[in-house]
């Protein structure tokens, strides 16, 4: 059985979506771009900023579920802008510990409300 995931803690869909299924111990994450979730503005700034962001969100969906972000196995990440690589790489270092997730880097075109960094994923929980 799936149970929807919601937190006021993280923006709100701005779709036909939810922040989150969780199917048994398994989470599969919405995409979540750098909107600040009490005014659903996107966080100002340079990327560094949203993409701390976009970790916070990811950050209120998994305890959310039950779980926490080291706990994602499966990390997608969608860059306007691939000469951020570094940025999201050193970013990344400071919210995970070996053994890092799986992950995807990939360059589009755009994103949802003009930003520049979006990122969804797979979260298992351990202690289910």
């Amino acid at each position: 059985m799936r149970e929807i995931i919601a937190t006021d803690k993280a923006p709100q869909a701005i779709g036909p979506y939810s922040q989150a299924i969780k199917v048994g111990n398994t989470v599969y994450l919405s995409g979540q771009i750098a909107l600040i979730p009490e005014t659903m503005e996107l966080r100002a700034g340079d990327i560094s900023e949203r993409i701390h962001q976009v970790f916070q969100n990811l950050t209120a969906v998994c305890e959310s579920a039950g779980g926490s972000l080291q706990e994602i196995v499966k990390l997608n990440i969608f860059l306007t802008d691939l000469s951020h690589f570094a940025t999201v790489n050193e970013i990344m270092a400071e919210y995970f510990q070996q053994p890092y997730p799986a992950r995807a880097a990939i360059g589009v075109k755009e994103l949802p409300k003009g930003t520049d960094v979006e990122m969804d994923g797979i979260l298992v929980i351990s202690s289910y």
